[in-house]
């Protein structure tokens, strides 16, 4: 059965960040994920994860300056010293909530632009030895331009090319579910071909990023085409809820009475 990890950053909104950990826990998840945590102490972090018997399933590096509409620097020129800073930070992180497997965004740049291309390859290369020497994978997650204008890595292929080009060990693919539907199509098939070099897995329903319970994909299928396939890692949760969190996990009620 797929291992749910919460998105906190999208759900249990209803609780401070903080708090969201007992909230996800009390609903039966026994991971999570969410997109940054530097707002907060690492130590306070770790102890909400301690406290409820959670897992750290991934997390995001520092996007550059999120307020001002950047969304990740690895692709931009002249950030390279911001951008290893940044895995700095997210490895102080890592440490201690022990996830292992970290993201970082490519920013809104042209993907044809050779310049970019550049950097965010020597952005991935670095950020892969860093670390793989702390035992953590690098997941790269292509993210489609209709949610995200302008942003670099919006194409599979691309990253799949990336991936098999670097031959790092630890560099795999984040496999959003929502973001391939409306990018490729094809989820099912492309799961089968690209399970190997994927590291992480991510839901919401297309194409209003909800509870994973309807509209364009079939999710009870994907799930258990997830176990005919084997796969072992985290399935994130990264969907808005439609009202209140709670009162939309229907959707998660059998997959919680199996794990119980």
């Amino acid at each position: 059965m797929p291992r749910f990890a919460a998105n906190l950053s999208m759900m249990f909104n209803e609780w401070s960040f903080l708090d969201r950990f007992k909230a996800a826990a009390d609903a039966g998840f026994d991971a999570v994920e969410y997109l940054f945590p530097y707002e907060h102490a690492p130590e306070d972090v770790a102890r909400a994860l301690s406290d409820n018997g959670l897992t750290q399933a991934l997390f995001n590096c520092p996007p550059g300056d999120w307020g001002k509409g950047e969304r990740g620097i690895a692709a931009l020129a002249d950030r390279q010293e911001e951008f290893r800073e940044s895995i700095a930070t997210a490895l102080r992180y890592a440490e201690a909530t022990g996830v292992k497997r970290l993201h970082f965004m490519s920013g809104l740049a042209d993907p044809a632009d050779p310049v970019a291309a550049a950097r965010y390859r020597d952005a991935v290369a670095f950020a892969a030895d860093r670390l793989g020497e702390k035992g953590i994978d690098l997941m790269l997650e292509p993210i489609n331009g209709r949610d995200m204008p302008g942003y670099f890595l919006n194409d599979f292929g691309r990253a799949v090319a990336l991936i098999e080009a670097l031959g790092r060990p630890n560099v795999k693919l984040q496999f959003d579910i929502y973001h391939r539907q409306i990018m490729h199509g094809d989820v099912t098939m492309a799961l089968r071909a690209l399970l190997p070099v994927t590291g992480h897995i991510q839901i919401a329903s297309v194409p209003s990023r909800n509870e994973p319970d309807g509209e364009e994909l079939n999710y009870p299928f994907l799930f258990a085409e997830l176990d005919r396939l084997g796969y072992a890692g985290f399935v994130g949760c990264e969907y808005r809820p439609r009202g209140g969190t709670v009162e939309g996990l229907g959707w998660f009620a059998p997959y919680r009475a199996r794990r119980a």
